[in-house]
């Protein structure tokens, strides 16, 4: 059976947002403190060479999420295509000025970023556990994210993994996610991105964190039947700190739509991706987007499998 085509911006200069998530088909929970450490460093090296802006991450025992903002070729001048080469290849290759395009549309393609990043780790951990074959199950799942208040939530999705994993009480507290890069490193060599879904509300760059983490307390401390969560000490802290503490009790809802869907947003931004794609993976039905329960009006399109007219 063939794989069902994947919903990838193509449009010329449009950024497009992205949550990635990729499983292991190992049993058990393979990655220990090694392995997320050097998947992070992976992370890290590709985002460096692909044209992206990481707006999170999560390194799990057994899969790990992604969320990216992938530019588009046309961003990429001919200076920037080949500082990204000599990244990936070192300074002392020779540019192949016949493969210019090649490399533009390559450091632009999420496919190859992901493929990249998987690939290099599956050798590191081949070569460290001494042994061969496949690492990872099925092929990575990926999910359009409108910008704003979608990827804020998305982003808090991906942060809160460790907390409803029951691992760690604070999600700042597991170094292997966003959220603790920002709070133990400072950002580091400016690795992720500041917006936190928060820039296009006119929250200045050095409120963003404080205001991202109020949100992210308040939605981690939302009931969700069989998972871990913070707890009220932990949220009575934050709000003595200052955090904001909005009703956000619909983040339940959404949390499956994050790994679930094709597209998700406003149903303006649903409609946008249905239109785009409809022709291109010749769905003969019109599909209304499906309304995300909650008082912020998300709205979900599923993924090209389900949706096939």
């Amino acid at each position: 059976m063939p794989r069902a085509a994947r919903m990838v911006q193509t449009d010329p200069g449009e950024e497009a947002v992205y949550h990635i998530m990729s499983r292991t088909a190992l049993d058990g929970l393979p990655f220990q403190s090694v392995e997320k450490d050097e998947m992070v460093r992976t992370i890290k090296f590709f985002s460096d060479v692909f044209a992206v802006d990481v707006y999170g991450y999560a390194v799990m025992g057994n899969h790990f999420h992604l969320l990216v903002g992938v530019h588009p070729a046309s961003s990429l001048s001919d200076d920037e295509v080949k500082r990204r080469y000599f990244i990936l290849y070192g300074k002392g290759e020779t540019f192949p000025e016949g493969r210019l395009e090649h490399y533009r549309e390559r450091f632009t393609c999420l496919s190859s970023y992901v493929k990249e990043i998987k690939q290099r780790f599956s050798c590191f951990y081949n070569r460290r556990h001494k042994r061969r074959g496949t690492l990872w199950g099925e092929r990575f799942k990926s999910v359009m994210v409108e910008k704003g208040t979608t990827l804020a939530n998305c982003l808090a999705y991906v942060d809160l993994n460790a907390v409803r994993a029951g691992i760690v009480k604070r999600p700042e507290d597991y170094r292997w996610c966003s959220v603790a890069y920002h709070a133990q490193t400072g950002n580091r060599d400016a690795f992720l991105s500041t917006d936190f879904g928060l820039a296009q509300f006119g929250v200045g760059e050095k409120e963003r964190f404080r205001a991202y983490r109020a949100f992210l307390y308040h939605a981690g401390g939302v009931d969700k039947k069989g998972r871990g969560k913070l707890s009220g000490r932990v949220l009575l802290d934050a709000a003595l700190n200052d955090y904001e503490m909005g009703s956000l009790q619909i983040f339940r809802f959404r949390c499956r739509y994050f790994t679930d869907s094709g597209a998700i947003g406003s149903k303006a931004f649903v409609d946008k991706v249905f239109s785009r794609f409809k022709e291109r993976f010749g769905w003969t039905r019109v599909r209304k987007p499906k309304h995300v329960k909650g008082e912020y009006g998300f709205y979900s399109l599923k993924r090209l499998s389900d949706t096939a007219g």
